[in-house]
């Protein structure tokens, strides 16, 4: 099978080092890519928002299945393009992006399909945020109904921050504040069939305690030993499926990856948001415990035969990942800095542990960064302690001036809270 996939970042390297371990996959290719996925895979340029250009690609490749990684290509109908020529693609069309191009379209879907979210105000003048603001109270929740590239929601106790930030665009979404543990759950589907992955969750803000501001995320780890044994199952009833059946049911099919960022509450599950591909870095530790080959699986979606794949299987093992981040991340983060010790950590670490490239560049020899997040180091273990320990002993190991990465990534998880 020949695969192509589109995007470069850290999501991206971790789809490509999946689907280069598949022995289904004889050729696998990546647009545009980055310094590391070229280890996995061969490179070719290409506008990754351009429909028309990752067709004309996908058809001189002869590619049997594209992959569509980032948000903002699916939103602009990458995935539309590419089956209008007759290949496979997994990830929905743009009208079913929107479940995440649009928050006030989201909402919509939910409320549609009886699920749970938080109550929330769509709001466009400066009265109706000052009525959202006023009816909900602190802590403020506000998000940019458009894509942000995860810095679009601001959380916060100061109301006139949340004013300014609401003011600052178009349309956005208020909500109330949704108490308790976050969750991401994956959901591979075709537009009838559900196939859940395994959870995981993430770290948003920038620094240690879950201090500092909203970045696209600095951390993930998988599984969730606090969790309720039923929650998939709870989701997949309660969420996914509905949410599938809904948008099928609007002449607008879901088919690619479903992401359902979830907040466990006093309540019950309430959803957060939703995604239509891949999140990272919860990707990164999801992938690494897969033992299903992931290429005909996301064949089987794109062909709408999803109803024929037997049950997915995962390891036991424990996957945990920590970004590393250029400085001043995520306000103005520098780039052009040289990376090194990458090489140490392929040689002492592997395979329990490894490196996924996300803002980098080749200049010669040499790797330097090329965006605010530049470097998602993974490892598994017996455990979570163990795949902690081996993801900071390699995290030690690079070193990239002024960069930054939390330290606490699975250490509740990992002590039993």
């Amino acid at each position: 099978m020949k695969v192509l996939v589109i995007g470069g970042g850290a999501r991206e390297h971790a789809l490509c080092r999946s689907l280069s371990l598949d022995p289904d996959v004889n050729a696998l290719y990546c647009a545009p890519g980055n310094a590391g996925i070229a280890e996995v895979a061969e490179l070719r340029p290409v506008d990754a928002l351009d429909g028309a250009a990752v067709a004309r690609l996908a058809t001189e490749l002869e590619a049997d299945l594209v992959v569509v990684g980032p948000e903002a290509p699916l939103v602009a109908g990458v995935s539309d393009a590419v089956r209008a020529a007759g290949i496979p693609v997994f990830g929905p069309s743009a009208e079913a992006a929107q479940l995440e191009g649009s928050k006030a379209f989201a909402k919509d879907v939910m409320a549609a399909a009886d699920v749970p979210t938080a109550r929330s105000y769509v709001c466009t003048t400066p009265e109706e945020v000052d009525t959202a603001l006023d009816a909900f109270g602190a802590p403020y929740v506000v998000k940019d109904d458009g894509l942000a590239a995860g810095k679009g929601v601001v959380v916060t106790e100061d109301r006139a921050a949340a004013r300014a930030h609401a003011l600052g665009c178009d349309r956005v979404v208020i909500e109330e504040y949704l108490d308790g543990p976050e969750v991401s759950l994956f959901a591979i589907t075709d537009g009838v069939t559900v196939l859940p992955l395994q959870p995981a969750q993430d770290f948003k803000r920038a620094l240690d305690g879950d201090e500092g501001p909203n970045t696209g995320g600095m951390g993930a780890y998988s599984p969730l030993p606090w969790a309720d044994p039923k929650l998939v199952d709870e989701v997949m009833e309660t969420v996914l499926q509905p949410t599938v059946d809904e948008l099928r049911h609007r002449g607008t099919p879901f088919s690619g990856l479903l992401y359902a960022g979830l907040a466990i509450t006093s309540r019950g599950v309430r959803v957060i948001e939703f995604n239509a591909r891949f999140g990272d870095p919860e990707t990164q530790v999801v992938l690494a415990r897969l033992r299903t080959p992931l290429a005909g699986v996301l064949l089987h979606a794109a062909n709408g035969t999803l109803d024929t794949e037997p049950p997915l299987r995962w390891s036991a093992d424990a996957a945990v990942t920590v970004v590393i981040a250029s400085h001043n991340y995520p306000e103005t983060p520098r780039t052009g800095d040289p990376i090194e010790g990458l090489a140490e950590v392929a040689a002492e670490d592997g395979p329990d542990a490894y490196v996924l490239h996300a803002g980098t560049r080749r200049e010669g020899e040499a790797v330097v960064s090329a965006g605010g997040r530049v470097l998602s180091v993974t490892a598994t273990g017996s455990d979570l302690a163990q795949a902690r320990e081996k993801a900071y002993k390699a995290v030690a190991r690079i070193r990239l001036d002024g960069s930054q990465h939390r330290t606490d990534i699975a250490a509740k998880a990992a002590e039993g809270r």
